[in-house]
């Protein structure tokens, strides 16, 4: 039986990487590789922007976090997600098309000048490894788990290494394509997984079930606790989600090149607004999907905790039902299914910050002009350079302990609010220039660094007291609202330049 699934996940991933090469055939031009020569259908493109956002960590995490105390909570969070991608496809996303962008930082050397749009791209790779590397070592965890259920006792080093090679053969070769159309088969494959765990979980459990599961309240959406305290520190409060969670979701959506790269390779700029917008709900129905899975899990085992099953944590009620409660083959492909969501996340960053580094730095910093063909030959140099720093620092969480998913999400809390910061700062101060934007991008980095680590908020939780860091929703605007300040406040100190006639910005019908 278990060789039987070591079959099917065999098979699919040598699948995957045979079909991404050939949709994506021969890159010819260094656009091509990077966006696709903006040619990919915008469904696809959807579909990339929501398996490049959804880690292994997600596929098993949410249906944890339903079985035990957060019900629907993640499409609350979703919702405030559809705000902030609504905005970003109304006033950003125009500005990147128009440009004719490889990179969305492109624009700020447009706006302010290549030593912005350097810094940026320097803190967009060392954040994007940083999280990646985290998030690769992250999604080993649950993997060696599944594997070792079917008689693989393997290292977490070598399904790093494992990981990295299958990924980067496809990214290497087929670029933004490639990318783009496994990750659409690949997010396809999880979320029927998904569908398949809902429906046998139905079958055991009935009517009966789902009405258990509803007066357990683990279909609660809103989260009504409007203490201040919880406001500031927990993720699923009402105001955090929707509000923390829009500006959250135009920074990760609206500055970071990993998502617009993807959204930059469809053919015109309505599909692109279509794409992003698309997205958010694609994740909203993602999350209720994944959520279901942990309210059914909850009355399949009549409520008991995870330490009552002997699981060690809520992230393990998944997987386990996964191994235990599926058909054999099935089963495999589930599990191929959760290795999938760990490709999707390393190829969309291997892409990015291979074309972060050439178009941003090498291209805007040489002083000789590149030949495409040469763009095109360091864009797949830089994929093996960063798929290797990617592995060894991901290796390097192997002798840690400590809580990774944790880490994964605060490191965006350090440059989020600078980078959005940076885009809103051209947009909303006429007057500042690029000595203003690097001296408001460096402070904002500085304050949420000090922000990040130092400060805590006393909650009380079950009657005790105890301390918690700010929520990550909330740490974006803290950088945003920085940013302008700052900037705003260094460009009263010299003339304002020449006005310039803002373009017409057109909107998704």
């Amino acid at each position: 039986m278990n060789a039987l699934n070591l079959a099917v996940i065999v098979v699919y991933l040598v699948v995957v990487a045979w079909i991404g090469l050939r949709l994506s055939g021969k890159q010819k031009s260094s656009s091509d590789y990077f966006v696709g020569e903006g040619r990919m259908p915008w469904w696809t493109v959807c579909f990339s922007v929501v398996a490049t956002e959804t880690s292994v960590l997600t596929v098993i995490s949410v249906p944890g976090g339903a079985y035990t105390d957060q019900g629907f909570g993640n499409v609350e969070l979703a919702l405030g997600y559809i705000i902030g991608r609504t905005i970003v496809a109304i006033a950003l996303i125009p500005l990147y098309k128009r440009g004719g962008f490889v990179s969305a930082y492109q624009y700020l050397e447009l706006r302010f000048g290549r030593y912005l749009q350097g810094v940026a791209s320097v803190t967009f790779v060392c954040t994007r490894l940083l999280a990646e590397g985290v998030r690769l070592f992250a999604s080993a965890i649950p993997i060696k788990l599944l594997l070792s259920e079917f008689g693989l006792n393997i290292g977490y080093d070598v399904i790093i290494v494992a990981l990295t090679l299958l990924t980067v053969v496809y990214t290497y070769l087929g670029g933004i394509k490639a990318v783009i159309w496994t990750d659409a088969l690949q997010m396809g494959l999880y979320l029927t997984g998904a569908v398949i765990a809902i429906c046998v979980l139905t079958g055991h459990v009935g009517a009966a079930g789902w009405s258990d599961a509803w007066h357990a309240g683990k279909f609660r959406v809103f989260d009504t606790d409007f203490d201040l305290g919880h406001i500031l520190t927990n993720s699923f409060a009402l105001p955090t989600a929707i509000l923390g969670g829009a500006l959250f979701a135009m920074a990760s959506h609206g500055s970071d090149q990993l998502i617009v790269q993807r959204i930059l390779a469809t053919r015109s700029l309505r599909d692109s607004q279509r794409a992003m917008i698309a997205s958010g709900v694609f994740v909203a129905l993602q999350f209720a999907a994944f959520s279901l899975v942990g309210a059914l899990l909850w009355s399949y085992n009549g409520g008991k905790t995870p330490k009552e099953l002997g699981l060690s944590s809520a992230d393990s009620l998944y997987p386990d039902f996964i191994l235990h409660g599926l058909p054999v083959v099935i089963s495999g492909l589930l599990v191929a299914g959760i290795l999938g969501a760990a490709m999707g996340s390393l190829s969309s960053a291997l892409n990015s910050m291979a074309n972060s580094t050439v178009a941003d730095i090498i291209r805007s910093f040489s002083r000789t002009a590149i030949s495409d063909e040469s763009l095109l030959r360091l864009a797949r140099v830089m994929t093996l350079v960063w798929a290797l720093l990617m592995a060894l620092f991901a290796m390097g969480f192997s002798a840690t302990t400590g809580n990774v998913y944790l880490t994964a999400l605060t490191i965006a809390g350090y440059t989020y609010g600078a980078l959005l910061g940076a885009f809103l700062l051209g947009r909303l101060v006429a007057r500042a220039n690029q000595f203003d934007a690097i001296v408001a991008f460096v402070v904002t980095v500085i304050v949420m660094t000090f922000v990040v680590r130092v400060i805590k908020i006393d909650v009380t939780v079950a009657g005790k007291v105890t301390e918690k860091g700010i929520a990550a929703q909330w740490l974006v605007p803290i950088g945003v609202l920085v940013t302008l300040a700052v900037g705003g406040l260094t460009s009263r100190f010299h003339p304002a330049p020449a006005p310039t006639e803002p373009e017409p910005i057109e909107v998704v019908a």
